[in-house]
């Protein structure tokens, strides 16, 4: 804008000309290709990190060690390298996100404290329900249960176990940096911050439904169940292994259950608080400067409302 000297900063004022996106004025493709190429670039990651599982042939069930350690192998390689389509995706739209590549994948230490523990706690207020569903059922009393989490035995035993593994570190690590990540900053630009953060769920729980084959497939549960509990819209990695450790909440035990009235009631308290605590908790200011703001600016996209 400088460039323009003191007759173009006029001529701005007065006429204020809608600001063009920062690929057009790089020559790069219009938006709408733009938004193509964002579109395609996260369905080659969705594509490519469930079709890394199946490389491998294998008429054993998922949850078998030998088939866990291959896929293990599998989603390691492709989440590593899908950080070069983040790449390649900046290289044809020509957005430059005016950041490192790291920091906007939201590899950064500024708010790391805050985006560790509140999204965490919004998530157990979430499950207040099943969380007292869990402690009624219980056979061991607060303390017990404290000295077993802490016990280093629990946690080696935990850490030999494919299955724990699988659900609480390598799952929860490697999709959300494929399916948030990678795909958050390629959306953004195209749909705006608030879409993106709805539309990577999308994206990550259709890619889910292969367990529905698998499930089938071994007779492990019927088609009823397995819809019900197919994918997950979780955010941060904490979070993400939270839920893979509780699973879908029982509804339907909750009904049956002799305490069913305090159990509903904090089932009812949980969705209600953590409504009311959402905007709150999940309020950028919270977490320090957006990377992603940066990127929406540098796109032309300067008054993002999530950004303002």
């Amino acid at each position: 804008m400088a460039a323009l000297g003191g007759d173009g900063l006029r001529l701005l004022s007065v006429s204020r000309p809608e600001r063009q996106p920062e690929s057009a004025a790089l020559g790069g493709p219009g938006p709408g290709l733009c938004c193509w190429v964002s579109v395609f670039s996260c369905l080659s990651l969705a594509c490519s990190y469930v079709g890394s599982l199946y490389v491998w042939k294998s008429e054993l069930p998922r949850d078998h060690p030998a088939v866990i350690k291959r896929r293990f192998t599998s989603v390691l390689v492709v989440s590593s390298l899908s950080p070069l389509c983040v790449l390649l995706w900046r290289e044809l739209t020509g957005i430059q996100p005016g950041t490192s590549l790291l920091t906007l994948m939201g590899f950064r230490l500024e708010g790391i404290f805050p985006a560790a523990l509140l999204p965490l706690l919004l998530t157990m207020i979430l499950f207040l329900g099943p969380l007292m569903q869990l402690s009624m059922d219980c056979p061991c009393d607060l303390a017990d249960g404290i000295k077993v989490v802490l016990a280093p035995r629990s946690w080696a035993r935990c850490l030999t176990d494919m299955r724990w593994l699988r659900n609480q570190v390598i799952a929860p690590l490697t999709e959300e940096l494929v399916f948030r990540a990678c795909m958050l900053p390629m959306l953004a630009p195209c749909t705006g911050l608030g879409p993106a953060v709805f539309t990577c769920p999308l994206f990550f729980g259709v890619a889910h439904f292969h367990h529905i084959f698998e499930q089938l497939r071994f007779r492990q549960s019927s088609v009823g169940s397995i819809f019900l509990s197919a994918g997950h819209l979780i955010g941060p990695v904490l979070c993400h292994s939270f839920c893979n450790y509780m699973g879908f909440p029982a509804v339907c035990a909750a009904l049956e259950h002799p305490q069913r009235r305090p159990l509903l009631a904090g089932y009812a308290l949980g969705v209600g608080l953590f409504l009311l605590l959402l905007q709150p908790l999940t309020d950028p200011k919270l977490y320090g400067s957006l990377p992603l703001c940066v990127l929406l600016e540098q796109a032309g996209d300067s008054e993002a409302p999530l950004c303002s």
